[in-house]
């Protein structure tokens, strides 16, 4: 493609925040683009520590709700049993999470962090800490509690309209 072409396709593209994807796009590819955006800084902070953001995720749950079995973590990061199965194994590898039998099931195992899984997560939450603080810099505390109801409120699942409504 020639070089006058390629500008006039690349300056016909909005900026993220600007045109559609700006206050006037589709809300769902709006939280898609913030999502994105914010992903890719939370892995460039956590890179300091040599954490993945799944991993992140996996430790924080853990420091939560110790003893979870892989299938809970799975559940609760939105990933599948599969993708859970390698994060923990890493994590297992790299000495952050212990595996156990579970007391009353053979064939699950708990998981809970170990000591320096808790060094390493207390380490990344003031890395994330920092990203998260920009993300809600400018906003006064009660808009903060607003975008949060409404982000719980998106995930809930909603009736759709009767047929004819």
């Amino acid at each position: 493609m020639s070089k006058p072409r390629q500008a006039a396709i690349d300056s016909a593209t909005p900026a993220p925040g600007e045109g559609k994807r700006g206050v006037d796009g589709h809300i769902g590819y709006l939280l898609r683009q913030a999502h994105s955006a914010h992903r890719a800084r939370m892995e460039r902070a956590l890179l300091a520590d040599g954490v993945t953001l799944p991993q992140f995720s996996v430790l924080t749950m853990l420091a939560a709700y110790p003893g979870a079995s892989g299938a809970e973590l799975a559940r609760m990061a939105l990933l599948t049993p599969q993708t859970m199965n390698v994060i923990i194994s890493n994590l297992q590898r790299d000495g952050l999470i212990a595996r156990s039998p579970h007391p009353g099931h053979g064939r699950i195992q708990t998981n809970a962090l170990t000591e320096e899984g808790k060094a390493v997560l207390k380490r990344c939450k003031k890395l994330v800490a920092a990203v998260e603080a920009r993300l809600l810099q400018g906003l006064a505390p009660e808009e903060e509690a607003i975008v949060r109801r409404w982000l719980v409120q998106a995930v809930e699942e909603a009736p759709l309209p009767a047929d004819g409504a």
